[in-house]
């Protein structure tokens, strides 16, 4: 059963859970992480790949023929290709990008590790990211795998989400803490 001490909850995690649990049946859980990671390659690069998914317009006729012919394209295999198929015929194609993010964090915790999502102004360099991945074993113990978003709006810093904890290091939140604290003072 996945995730028995993982939590991926709501429709995304279900789906999530439903193809781990085919993925771990079929011995895949590799194969179908490196489809994912290069779905959601393709998302981030695609606007208009984001737009079909996201976009009710679409028949789920129209989103299936379409996603099929891109996830063939890529070359992605057949658990990966069905799964996002029926996830376009139910309708759910928005909620594409949480069902990867669900997945992954499945398919961490059954190799013993964490995941973690990070949001950061700029891209990471290989150095931070090693001394980001070094600080997240330091404070939880164990592997922590992360997600990076680029989000120039934090200004700068990061902020990471750790299961139910939440530190924000971002510019922004301190910016806006000084000014609260300019308020309160005048």
């Amino acid at each position: 059963m996945a995730g028995k001490d993982t939590i991926v909850s709501g429709m995304a995690g279900r789906y999530a859970s439903a193809l781990f649990d085919l993925a771990k049946e079929q011995g895949a859980v590799d194969a179908v992480s490196a489809d994912l990671e290069t779905l959601a390659r393709l998302l981030d690069e695609s606007e208009d790949l984001r737009r079909l998914t996201r976009s009710p317009v679409f028949s789920a006729e129209d989103q299936e023929r379409a996603v099929a012919a891109v996830l063939a394209k890529a070359g992605l295999g057949a658990t990966t290709t069905n799964f996002v198929r029926l996830v376009a015929r139910n309708r759910r194609l928005f909620a594409i990008e949480p069902m990867i993010r669900g997945f992954r964090a499945l398919a961490a915790a059954d190799r013993g590790a964490m995941t973690a999502e990070v949001t950061v102004a700029e891209p990471l360099t290989d150095a931070r990211r090693s001394a980001l991945t070094a600080a997240l074993r330091d404070v939880t113990g164990k592997t922590v795998e992360f997600d990076v978003k680029v989000d120039p709006k934090i200004l700068g810093g990061l902020v990471v989400r750790l299961g139910s904890r939440m530190i924000d290091a971002s510019l922004k939140t301190k910016l806006n803490s000084i000014k609260l604290a300019m308020k309160e003072v005048g």
